[in-house]
């Protein structure tokens, strides 16, 4: 392999393991964030208040 080649390679393999490591990293705030959304339900339910969840609904209510 000519030189360039080899360090054309390694500049690849880091790239992606740079990648790789932003995804875990997404990965991992999205997964602490849902556990927080969680917790923070379970809270409200038990302690009577309403729930107060950004998002879409769990199911389309009927509009008719």
């Amino acid at each position: 392999m000519t030189e360039n080649t080899e360090k054309g390679q390694h500049s690849r393999k880091a790239e992606i393991e740079r990648q790789a490591t932003l995804r875990r990293e997404r990965a991992a705030e999205k997964l602490r964030e849902n556990l927080s959304r969680r917790k923070q339900q379970t809270r409200a339910r038990r302690s009577g208040q309403a729930d107060e969840t950004n998002g879409l609904p769990a199911a389309k209510m009927d509009e008719s």
